[in-house]
């Protein structure tokens, strides 16, 4: 099969064949060497096109220059004027300085609503900034000694300063750092330690006996948390319980630390509006990607500039935007030893510092305390109290010890600050009102549950909305949609209050019908929201903070509930093992992509054992052709759409960056991905009858065995039970609340549960460490050992350590090349042309090898375009072409550098044995596709001599890769776009076509691709003879027949096959566009993927309301709770396998 290079001749002929006669190449060439000892062509003419040239790339840098013009808006009101009224008591006028700064050139500017007075990305030049009135004020840390404060000499604190960073298990490299920092120091003096004591000096770092010792007021606090037990008697009052061990730091006090920390020189305290004006038509669009840039902050800071000034104060007012993260976690892979760990983000950092594990932006403020095991002696003394009873009334005490801790957090001062401000001096040196605002609160669905005072699992189980779990199957719908914004959770304070009553004073019990009735819709739970009781009255919105949790919720939720009743319906088809075996086989198949992206599925994927979310999330993004043709067909093409539709949902929904054309294009993938859900359910899944798997079963057994006592337990069904694929679940429900939330927050990074996932590994870190005698105390000393040492450290101008880097600068990722590739330069691999041809001789792969490489060698130096591709060298130009010893240098890898849809640079790395496909822009004047890709075999740089006229001889150095070129494959049988809901398919051209393998500029090169094999479509040899050969690894005598383009390998590779991508060339965009038009962005063509009637259940029509079974949740509903759980625990162990000393550094902001 061939594509063309340009519009020619060749654009009208069609190779769909493979010539029959393929045993000898089409062109012999003669090769001789001059007496220098150079390649040069014999006399026997040959005049051959240039064949596969794709187009010219050039990739855009991301834009860091400052902005010199600006745009003064001019003042104007807030909002238009009030309607008449007959009296008007009081007239609020607000005015605006807003400054909206140039287009940059990827088209990118910022609208602000009030001229920002600092900027940490110097984006606005300082004469655009306000001034506002500058003050001294004493710093924080001032009254820190510098080191070697609190030890004796500086060799005791080098010492302590390394044993209290890096890792916890000492390494090579630990070794190293302990060599260069310590011991070659110029202030390290061996006798210091004659007398040394690791104890007494950590003794002194704790308590400092020599009175020196500097109190931080952001140190630990210790407390117990009282909650009153309801003893079901009106007679008797409740009893009070104590719950020692609360650790936590004064909230106000660490929102004071950080703003005059050294990391506060990154803080955005303006927010603003980041507009784009698209340069391919330049239409303007809001783009939405940090917090800073969100509606919910743009509307807290509006409605912090019209509260009343305090008296007497004229200073700036901004806010500090706090984000939560809280979620109990193992701390070792074995044994019970756990921790609930409660850490705080301040969103004006931007997201790319926050979640990268060295930035210390992570501040741990509290370990929350678990209900012991001795209430139950309490509970069990309570008069005619039930098994049931007691199990209820103990979930009631956890929920009051939850709430009575946040009681404690948000103290006086912090309601005091949330109300007035903190008055702090800035890392600018100029003093402003802070207030701090709690914009988020990422958790897992039973821990939102508990935040919400909802039921978990409850017949309204949704944290935000009152949207009953009947309803939850009309995902998608206009009515659906309308019902989130129409019914969102109020809290019903005065039923609360009145249920309590209930039971504190007239003795019913927490789960009781009187105590029920009286809480009404809504699944609402005897608890006061302490989130609402604090801060309601000041504004927020304590369901509304509860953001969409995508790690647990889809990847970890929605997509392993699909992949699992997938993976049911396969053991339900005749030969079911067989096809189960089948797809483990594929995906041990399916070929590694970058540093991690997609990994090796090592073992049998469908018994899901011991996988993280990043596994379950590789298995989506390469699902569609492992499971393509192992259903019945006309199953096969609803399950192929729907694995399409989920992936490009997924990849749209982690979008780091969205513009308001992303996010339309995420709305209508949404609906059509809602109704294929529904389609599935009732087509596919109606059609079979599935039963749980192996694990499900063993699980459930398990289960079975724990409640087994000494009462009476029907025995349990020996065989499977019948399993149906259920879309009534809280995190199908979820996935219609994404779109929304972007706007409000900004993209989901920045609050994914996966972000304080990361955070455990400090803390599973630290565990070795404790006594394990009282683990958050123990926890909270070390953590509180490495925030001294830091800050004294900064006193002395340096870093905590020689591998941290430090954090005024954080919005950029770690400096990457500006090239565009980079190849070694080595000659420790040189290749003698004639020997290396010798080796493979009858080789397809190697046929025409030395003109195919002067005439590209040629195309380079005389710089040529693609509009050449059907030009023909002479001999003599190609014998003016002299490779130096006829050698040539080959490298083993090769870097692709380019920058990403969110302007970050990147690189793709390609090694010819593991990564070796490409991608490039396709070369024909009107392409169907995009892209090229080829398969490179080998990385070749060299020495070249040109001779041109007068005798002169031009000298080069060239790189050039030696690949085997892949095309696309259209046709009417196989469409592909998002349009049909089908992957780009490519298959290798035949050997018998001169452009089968070819040399490529690796500054052509866009980046590298991830081919899938086409399973369904099998190995063979149509496109090269059956053997060895150099265009084959590992000993392969064929190839796959047909690939599959895996476009939601990273949300990167995505967007580089619509027209959306920020970051991305316009060229590129503008030919992706050509290509695919409305179809890249998948207007209204979506609705081709399920017809409009919907497939309903017999007797009910999709949407309408069915009434529930009695009880809060089914059983099916209860079991999927507990699998997940087992599968959290499996993940938190596997997170803490891969601890290490560099994840650690730093994860907090010690």
């Amino acid at each position: 099969m061939t594509i063309p290079c340009k519009s020619s001749s060749r654009d009208q002929t069609s190779h769909t064949g493979m010539s029959a006669d393929i045993a000898g190449p089409q062109h012999m060439q003669q090769f001789e060497t001059n007496n220098d000892g150079n390649t040069a062509l014999s006399e026997e003419p040959s005049h051959i096109s240039m064949g596969r040239i794709p187009k010219h790339f050039e990739d855009l840098l991301p834009s860091d220059e400052d902005t010199n013009d600006f745009n003064i808006s001019g003042v104007f009101p807030t909002q238009n004027p009030p309607p008449p009224q007959t009296r008007i008591r009081k007239v609020l006028l607000t005015l605006r300085d807003t400054l909206q700064t140039t287009f940059n050139t990827l088209g990118l500017s910022r609208l602000y609503p009030r001229r920002p007075s600092f900027e940490p990305d110097k984006f606005v030049p300082s004469s655009l900034l306000s001034t506002t009135c500058p003050a001294t004020m004493q710093d924080t840390h001032s009254n820190i000694l510098p080191p070697p404060y609190p030890f004796p000499n500086m060799t005791v604190y080098r010492l302590m300063s390394w044993m209290n960073s890096g890792s916890s298990q000492k390494s090579e490299t630990e070794i190293t750092r302990l060599v260069k920092e310590v011991i070659l120091a110029e202030d390290f003096d061996a006798k210091h330690l004659e007398d040394f004591s690791v104890r007494r000096s950590l003794s002194e770092l704790d308590s400092d006996p020599g009175g020196k010792k500097i109190e931080f007021s952001d140190d630990w606090t210790q407390t117990s948390v009282t909650i009153e037990i309801p003893t079901k008697s009106k007679e008797e009052d409740a009893r009070s319980f104590s719950i020692p061990g609360f650790h936590f730091r004064p909230l106000v006090e660490v929102i004071r630390s950080a703003f005059v920390d050294i990391q506060a020189n990154a803080f955005h305290l303006s927010p603003f509006t980041r507009l784009w004006k698209d340069p391919l038509d330049d239409h303007e669009e809001r783009i939405f990607d940090e917090l800073y840039t969100s509606d919910s902050w743009l509307d807290a800071q509006d409605e912090l500039q019209k509260l009343p000034r305090e008296p007497g104060c004229t200073l700036e007012r901004v806010v500090a935007s706090l984000m939560f993260f809280s979620d109990a976690t193992h701390l070792a892979n074995f044994g019970t030893a756990k921790a609930w760990p409660l850490y705080m983000y301040f969103g004006n950092l931007t997201k790319y510092a926050r979640s990268a594990p060295k930035s210390g932006a992570c501040h741990l403020v509290g370990f929350l305390p678990s209900l012991p095991d001795k209430v139950k002696d309490i509970l069990s003394d309570l008069p005619r109290i039930s098994k049931s009873g007691m199990a209820a009334l103990h979930t009631h005490c956890r929920r009051e010890l939850f709430h009575a801790c946040w009681d404690i957090l948000l103290d006086k001062e912090f309601l005091h600050a949330y109300r007035h401000g903190i008055v702090i001096r800035c890392a600018d040196g100029v003093l402003r009102r802070i207030f701090p605002r709690i914009f988020t609160y990422s958790a897992d669905y039973p821990e939102k549950a508990l935040i919400a005072t909802i039921k978990d699992m409850g017949l309204c189980p949704c944290p935000r909305c009152l949207v009953p779990k009947s309803m939850f199957s009309s995902l998608g719908h206009v009515k659906d949609m309308k019902n989130r914004i129409n019914r969102l959770r109020v809290y019903v304070e005065a039923n609360i209050a009145k249920a309590r009553g209930f039971i504190y004073l007239s003795g019913n019990t927490v789960d009781g019908g009187k105590v029920e009735e009286t809480l009404g819709e809504g699944s609402w739970v005897p608890v006061l929201n302490k989130f609402v009781g604090r801060l309601g009255v000041l504004g927020l919105d304590a369901f509304q903070m509860l953001v969409v949790d995508f790690m647990h919720e889809c990847e970890l939720g929605t997509w392993k509930a699909l992949f699992t009743h997938l993976v049911r319906i396969l053991y339900a088809l005749p030969g079911g093992n067989q096809l189960v075996s089948t797809l483990d086989s594929r995906f041990r198949q399916v070929p590694t992509f970058g540093n991690g992206v997609i990994r090796t599925f090592a073992n049998n994927t469908s018994e899901m054992k011991r996988l993280a979310a990043r596994d379950f999330e590789d298995i989506l993004q390469c699902a569609i052709p492992v499971f393509e043709g192992l259903f019945p067909p006309c199953h096969d093409v609803t399950v192929q759409s729907l694995l399409y539709r989920f992936a490009q949902w997924h990849a749209l929904a982690k979008l780091r960056l969205h513009s308001q054309s992303t996010l339309s294009l995420f709305e209508n993938t949404f609906k059509i991905l809602s109704k294929q859900l529904r389609a599935f359910r009732d087509f596919t899944c109606a059609a079979f009858a599935t039963v749980e798997l192996p694990k499900e079963k063993a699980a459930r057994q398990r289960r079975f065995a724990q409640h087994v006592g000494s009462h009476n337990t029907p025995s349990e069904p020996a065989g499977p039970k019948v399993k149906k694929f259920n879309l009534n679940t809280y995190k199908f429900h979820a996935m219609g609340d994404y779109m929304r939330t972007i706007r409000l927050f900004g993209t989901t990074d920045s609050y994914t549960t996966q972000i304080g996932e990361l955070a455990h590994r400090a803390l599973k870190a630290l565990y070795p460490l404790t006594s394990k005698l009282d683990t958050p105390a123990e926890l909270a000393k070390h953590e509180r050992r490495r925030r001294v040492l830091r800050r004294v450290a900064e006193v002395a101008g340096v870093f905590f350590s020689s591998n941290q880097s430090p954090a005024d600068s954080p919005s950029l990722p770690l400096p990457l090349s500006k090239d565009h590739h980079f190849i070694a330069t080595s000659r420790n691999d040189p290749v003698s042309l004639f020997p290396f041809l010798g080796k493979h001789d009858g080789d397809p792969a190697t046929e025409e090898f030395i003109p195919k490489l002067k005439d590209h060698i040629l195309y380079r130096l005389r710089e040529l375009d693609v509009t050449h591709c059907d030009h023909a060298f002479t001999d003599e130009e190609r014998n003016s072409v002299i490779i130096p010893n006829n050698v040539v240098y080959q490298v083993q890898t090769m870097q692709i550098h380019y920058t990403t849809y969110d302007m970050r640079r990147e690189y793709d790395t390609i090694n010819p044995r593991t990564h070796a496909d490409v991608m490039v822009l396709s070369g024909e004047t009107s392409p169907s596709h995009p892209y090229w890709y080829a398969r490179v075999l080998g990385i070749y740089h060299m020495d070249t001599w040109l001779q041109g006229v007068a005798g002169r001889t031009e000298t080069r150095h060239l790189e050039v890769l030696h690949v085997r070129w892949l095309a696309p494959l259209m046709s009417s049988d196989y469409q592909s776009g998002m349009q049909h809901a089908r992957l780009p398919k490519v298959a290798f051209v035949e050997e018998s076509d001169r452009d089968a393998f070819g040399f490529l500029d690796p500054g052509q090169i866009i980046r590298g691709a991830h081919l899938i094999p086409a399973f369904a479509s099998g190995r063979g040899v149509s496109s090269l003879r059956h053997g060895k050969s150099l265009a084959r690894t590992r000993e392969e005598l064929d190839d796959w027949e047909a690939y599959y383009v895996g476009i939601f390998v990273d949300r990167d590779m995505f967007l580089r096959y619509t027209h959306l991508g920020v970051g991305h060339p316009v060229t590129l965009r503008k030919i992706v566009k050509q290509c695919f038009g409305s179809d890249s962005t998948l207007a209204d063509t979506m609705i081709m993927d399920v017809d409009e009637g919907e497939i309903t259940g017999a007797g009910q029509k999709d949407g309408d309301l069915s009434e529930e079974s009695e009880g809060e949740y089914d059983e099916e509903d209860e079991e999927e709770e507990e699998l997940e759980e087992e599968d959290d625990e499996a993940f938190d162990l596997d997170e803490c396998d891969d601890v290490t000393g560099e994840e650690v550094e730093n994860e907090f902001s010690f």
